[in-house]
């Protein structure tokens, strides 16, 4: 079998000294700053020109000279990253947005910087307590996984989350032999319905049924907010509220994160195809009469899927969301007028009794196995 790059990326937890937090926030603010001062040259001049121009971070060094106390690489990748912002804008305008100004109190906090092979070493590389960075030296790290020692460190991305714990992003170029295509069978394929009581309904009436994170911690946040009304901004008691109240939305999104992601690896060792429907969950979420759509994390465990059945040369099959999969009957297909979402059952005109949801997740994969 031919081999193929795949690129894998371990994402391990930070413990900077002072001085390399130090130097970790000044990168971020070097990043912020560069990124700025090129998209409001680039749009001063269009202005004058008529001509999308975007200079380098190069220009700016003389004028700034902080920029130089930073790893050069962090710059540069500001500049990658503005230049593909402004080519995915200038092609598909209506679906992307114009390049932003970043602001410290909305953006997040991080940068990238690649590796490269000298002969005298690489730049970066891992250690065995540590990620070696430039300029910040060797970095406190605690590693989950290590990587194959054939694995090739292409480049990390460094983050402060907003409870001031550090991560960073290895990413891993691996050369993998392509597995072998698997043909969907009936017999090993499942259809997922996106389910908003039970998060999702397979066509053979298994569901998820995952706790209900945020409900169960929405007594203390209602709480701490309610702490944090009657603080004065900014005092040192306003400070550790809000620090609690972060670290516990941190911590419901981590649960969420461990379900999605386990849940995707069981589904996807145990079928050989999965079938879905492309719902649009941002509407979805936007209609305001589904519950509470983001907190469920359905998008997030539809990408799991779909990469993790790809590894295996298994196929995620996504079906047209306007497809009337609730309304059609999988005995005769008969398709209906209207189901209401309260109507838990219906019978159709042939005699068949239908669970609401498990016909649709039957229609499904029957509708995903014909585009297979």
């Amino acid at each position: 079998m031919a081999e193929k790059r795949q690129y894998t990326t371990l994402k391990v937890r930070l413990f900077p000294t002072a001085e390399q937090q130090l130097l970790f926030e000044k990168t971020f603010g070097c990043c912020r700053y560069i990124w700025n001062r090129m998209l409001a040259d680039a749009q001063e001049f269009y202005a004058a020109a008529d001509r999308h121009f975007l200079p380098t971070p190069a220009k700016y060094k003389k004028e700034a000279p902080f920029l130089a106390e930073v790893d050069n690489q962090a710059l540069i990748q500001e500049h990658g990253k503005l230049s593909q912002a402004f080519r995915v804008f200038f092609k598909s305008p209506d679906v992307f947005g114009y390049p932003r100004f970043k602001r410290k109190k909305d953006d997040k906090d991080s940068f990238t910087a690649c590796n490269h092979v000298f002969a005298s070493g690489p730049t970066i590389y891992t250690t065995r307590g540590g990620i070696r960075m430039t300029k910040a030296g060797v970095v406190p790290a605690r590693f989950s996984r290590r990587p194959q020692a054939w694995w090739k460190l292409r480049r990390i991305t460094v983050e402060r989350t907003k409870t001031g714990k550090y991560f960073c992003s290895i990413l891993y170029e691996t050369g993998e032999k392509a597995p072998e295509a698997v043909t969907p069978a009936p017999e090993t394929t499942i259809g997922l319905k996106y389910s908003m009581p039970h998060f999702y309904v397979a066509d053979n009436g298994e569901r998820a049924d995952p706790p209900k994170w945020l409900r169960q911690s929405q007594e203390k946040l209602a709480k701490l907010q309610r702490k944090m009304s009657r603080m004065q901004a900014g005092s040192q008691n306003y400070k550790e509220a809000v620090q609690k109240y972060r670290l516990l939305h941190e911590h419901i999104a981590n649960q969420r994160r461990d379900f999605i992601h386990k849940e995707s690896r069981r589904i996807a060792n145990a079928w050989d195809a999965v079938c879905m429907r492309n719902d649009a969950l941002r509407d979805l979420a936007q209609a305001g009469v589904y519950g509470s759509v983001p907190d469920a994390g359905y998008g997030m465990f539809r990408a799991c899927l779909g990469y993790k059945l790809a590894r295996q040369g298994k196929k995620l099959l996504l079906v047209d969301r306007c497809a009337p999969t609730t309304r059609t009957c999988s005995a005769c297909g008969a398709v209906r007028d209207a189901v209401s979402c309260k109507e838990k059952t219906w019978a159709c005109a042939c005699g068949a009794v239908h669970n609401r949801e498990v016909n649709a997740a039957k229609n499904i994969k029957f509708l995903g196995l014909q585009s297979a």
